[in-house]
């Protein structure tokens, strides 16, 4: 994709939604870690009805790690893989308590040293919760890199090495949240809806369904 392509891309994903955030429901960044750890491999409605009942209770690193990986188990049984998410969030709560005074760092290297955080939470978190200018490529941001055009990559890395690389500063703050909304929405796995797509002309994929 051009430049002036992409910068065009952008501005209509921005003008379509100026405001763009995560659909996890959080109130601090501490429960917006645990609610990304929680939604590997589920949907975040998912994690949403599981956090609703589990943050009143459970608000910081010290009332979570007091439930113990047991208790923890019982607020999110619903959730994929809840055995090792509920180890993991509770080794990740004793690490913020011993090491961070409870609060979620704001640096890549000690968020990702804690269990269940890889790159890809440590990107959205860091961008969601900090305002750092990250991008966090799922399957979604992937497929949408690959298949527009604008960034296209065999791997995630090389897909968000490619996105850090072409998306215009001014864009990068907002960008995981509009190319992440916008592959869940319209440019869907199965069967894009690209009649509604703002950025059709600008896509090179071949298989448009208009």
């Amino acid at each position: 994709m051009k430049k002036t392509d992409i910068a065009e891309f952008y501005s209509r994903l921005r003008d379509a939604n100026p405001a763009p955030t995560t659909e996890l429901a959080y109130e601090t960044p501490f429960q917006l870690l645990i609610a990304v750890i929680l939604s590997a491999q589920a949907t975040d409605v998912g994690v949403n009805k599981a956090t609703a009942r589990l943050f009143p209770v459970a608000p910081t690193p010290e009332t979570m790690l007091a439930l113990g990986e047991a208790g923890l188990t019982e607020y999110i049984k619903t959730i994929g893989l809840f055995r090792t998410k509920a180890k993991n969030v509770i080794a990740t709560c004793r690490l913020l308590v011993e090491r961070h005074g409870g609060e979620v760092p704001a640096d890549r290297a000690a968020l990702e040293a804690l269990p269940g955080v890889g790159r890809k939470t440590a990107n959205v978190v860091l961008n969601t919760a900090f305002g750092h200018p990250t991008i966090a490529v799922d399957t979604h941001i992937f497929r949408l890199g690959n298949r527009t055009g604008l960034a296209p990559g065999k791997t995630v890395d090389d897909v968000e090495k490619k996105l850090l690389r072409v998306t215009p500063d001014e864009f990068k703050k907002d960008a995981h949240h509009w190319l992440i909304l916008h592959g869940r929405y319209v440019c869907k796995a199965r069967k894009p809806e690209c009649a509604r797509c703002v950025v059709i002309d600008l896509c090179a994929f071949k298989g448009k369904t208009v």
